[in-house]
């Protein structure tokens, strides 16, 4: 009845709303109950990772299946999600010694778009032995005559 791709997002988004809705509860609690010491900004930069990496799965999990012709790999998906993460967790960094600005952003953003095209792109070189779309076809044997 139901496939184990079908299975396998339901679970990566069960673990995405677990994350998200654990990260989001973790801000609210570090931002408006703990005093900014050192401690509770290292724990407020873990919650807002953990929460956006949480909410950004279900869309990176959406645009796959809306602009590509394949579904990626569960590893794919997180992967992309912890870009996400990684990026507002950076940014609230700088922000924080109020080093970021447009252009910051958007070398930081930049920089990690290339790093995940190249990880598409080196994923995509690998030669696969079962894959019977990137195997070209034999030119030496004679066509068969039926």
């Amino acid at each position: 009845m139901n496939s184990p791709q079908t299975e396998s997002r339901l679970a990566i988004n069960l673990a995405a709303w677990f994350l998200a809705v654990i990260g989001w509860a973790g801000v609210i609690v570090t931002t408006n109950v703990l005093i900014p010491t050192v401690g509770p900004r290292w724990l407020f930069f873990i919650v807002w990772f953990v929460a956006l990496t949480g909410t950004a799965v279900p869309f990176a999990n959406f645009l796959h299946r809306r602009f590509t012709r394949q579904t990626p790999s569960e590893g794919v998906v997180l992967r992309e999600a912890i870009w996400v993460g990684l990026f507002g967790a950076t940014c609230a960094w700088l922000q924080l010694g109020r080093a970021l600005n447009w252009a910051t952003g958007l070398l930081l953003a930049a920089a990690l778009l290339a790093i995940e095209v190249f990880l598409i792109l080196r994923a995509r070189s690998q030669w696969k032995p079962n894959d019977t779309t990137t195997t070209p076809e034999r030119r030496d044997t004679p066509p068969s005559n039926d």
